[in-house]
């Protein structure tokens, strides 16, 4: 089974230690501070798309890492904000209280030694009764590192954070001490996947917010971040076995909200979609393991991001 597939729960009591530790962990943070790129490094394994684009991060997407009898399962969700408020943004933003209400502990996402009002507004957010976590990630740009204690000692003043972790989600080192650390906060209690396990999401969903990711990236400022991708048809050709000769076919619409955005999709003489395409299928090739044949077109959906309604059809609950 390719490891990008969910594991099925174990069974209560089955080969199971009581001193294992299983839980719930939310990753929350302002808008496009990082908390997808923490999500993979922790996973070891890229299940969360990441764009420069804010919002990029849509859904509820889980990710499963098991460390020795530690099992971790990171909630990843969109960014919090409060300054637009169609249909979509309401939707994230009850995403991210959604999880925070459901969690074991919350990981807080900022820039170490920047603290702004955005962040000010999800450290509102934080229920009482949850353990919070101050990740203060990009600690290698911070310029003078003896200006780092007494901006943490500030932090812990404004919150009663368990942990306060200074550290850089591109260091493999400091994801592994992130790990460490947040072990012994885990309730003690049987786990939920299987220990191979890596994510809860579909290959369906990762085939879709994968073109997301490329169609962001290639359009950069030119295309709203209300465009969206929807798939369409997922095959998978019948084989004896799974692996090399796997062999998927996926087509996928690029939902946009006006004409002029489909002609910035397509690109001149058709040549942005193609290597939106080209790049989204290699992509997934090396993420699900089969080889992908990918039909990708545009359609115009005037107010599809404002449309409670049309949100559902395109599976944001």
């Amino acid at each position: 089974m390719n490891r990008t597939r969910a594991g099925a729960a174990k069974g209560a009591g089955v080969g199971a230690s009581p001193a294992q530790r299983c839980g719930l962990i939310a990753i929350v943070g302002r808008p496009n501070v990082g908390k997808s790129t923490l999500l993979n490094a922790l996973v070891g394994q890229k299940i969360s798309i990441t764009s420069r684009k804010a919002q990029t991060t849509r859904h509820r997407i889980t990710g499963v890492r098991t460390v020795g009898l530690a099992q971790f399962i990171f909630v990843d969700t969109p960014g919090f904000q409060q300054r637009h408020g169609s249909a979509l943004n309401r939707n994230l933003n009850r995403t991210v209280l959604g999880a925070l209400s459901e969690v074991d502990l919350i990981l807080l996402l900022v820039e170490a030694g920047r603290f702004g009002p955005d962040d000010a507004q999800v450290l509102a957010l934080m229920p009482a009764e949850k353990p919070v976590v101050l990740i203060a990630n990009k600690q290698d740009e911070v310029k003078r590192r003896a200006d780092l204690l007494p901006w943490l000692q500030a932090m812990q003043q404004r919150h009663p954070f368990v942990e306060l972790v200074p550290m850089s989600a591109t260091h493999a080192d400091d994801v592994e001490r992130l790990l460490g650390i947040l072990a012994p906060h885990l309730p003690e209690q049987l786990w939920l996947h299987d220990e191979h396990a890596l994510t809860d999401r579909s290959e369906r969903f990762l085939a879709a917010e994968i073109v997301r990711e490329k169609l962001f990236r290639l359009t950069g400022d030119e295309l709203p971040y209300t465009s969206t991708v929807l798939i369409e048809r997922f095959e998978e050709e019948p084989a004896d076995t799974r692996g090399p000769n796997r062999l998927l076919r996926i087509a996928a619409a690029i939902v946009v909200e006006r004409e002029a955005h489909k002609g910035i999709v397509i690109g001149a003489g058709g040549q942005r979609i193609k290597r939106i395409g080209s790049e989204a299928r290699q992509e997934l090739e090396h993420l699900l393991q089969a080889k992908v044949f990918l039909e990708l077109w545009v359609k115009v959906r005037s107010g599809w991001s404002d449309n409670e309604e049309r949100l559902r059809s395109y599976g944001y609950e």
